[in-house]
């Protein structure tokens, strides 16, 4: 559940647009957020554990493509790389080797994390509306979006999901239902070139 919770904070860059319109708050950041078809970008990711002094860190890239699902390779401090799609996630090691992580075909009751993760991609408004509570406000130029989870299911994973950026989401941070927190910082985010490459649509077969 952990790379879940990881993934879709990944999913958030394209879909914090799509969060239900409930005031105009978060109607104006639905009209400030770019929706692009593929995102690029860099990520830095800290995680502070209950009991740990030092956080986790890692460093990487990623790709959101709006029709194909998303590619996050973390570079440091092991390389790998999960790629999730709306059937399956797959992950990645360095020496080439691949392992399914998740496959909803045979685990049913899996899908409804895909569907949530794809809803956020895919602009499908009505799920979105049911899953999460929205808290939205301005900050100078940008905003910050509190999303609490509404199901069961979720709320067992997480507390809630804080978005803060402008044009993109720049920040993520996550807390866990366990008081874990992540904090995901998006750097150099590219709109170009608006297609995938041969070698990023081979990565989502």
């Amino acid at each position: 559940m952990v790379l879940l919770r990881v993934l879709l904070c990944a999913l958030m860059l394209a879909a914090a647009p799509l969060v239900q319109a409930a005031d105009a708050a978060v109607d104006a950041v639905t009209q400030a957020v770019a929706r692009p078809d593929v995102l690029r970008g860099q990520f830095s990711q800290e995680k502070q554990v209950s009991g740990f002094k030092n956080p986790l860190r890692s460093q990487g890239q990623f790709v959101v493509a709006r029709q194909h699902g998303v590619i996050w390779t973390t570079l440091k401090p092991f390389p790998s790389e999960v790629v999730v799609t709306a059937d399956r996630i797959l992950s990645r090691q360095r020496d080439g080797s691949t392992r399914v992580e998740l496959d909803a075909r045979q685990q049913p009751a899996m899908r409804s994390v895909n569907a949530i993760m794809f809803a956020l991609m895919s602009g499908d408004v009505q799920a979105l509306s049911s899953q999460f509570n929205v808290q939205a406000s301005r900050e100078g130029q940008g905003w910050r979006l509190k999303l609490t989870p509404k199901s069961a299911m979720l709320a067992k994973a997480f507390e809630s999901l804080t978005l803060q950026g402008d044009r993109y989401v720049r920040q993520v941070e996550i807390v866990e239902a366990n008081q874990d927190r992540t904090q995901i910082h998006f750097s150099a985010l590219t709109e170009a070139p608006a297609s995938l490459s041969a070698d990023e649509a081979r990565r989502f077969d």
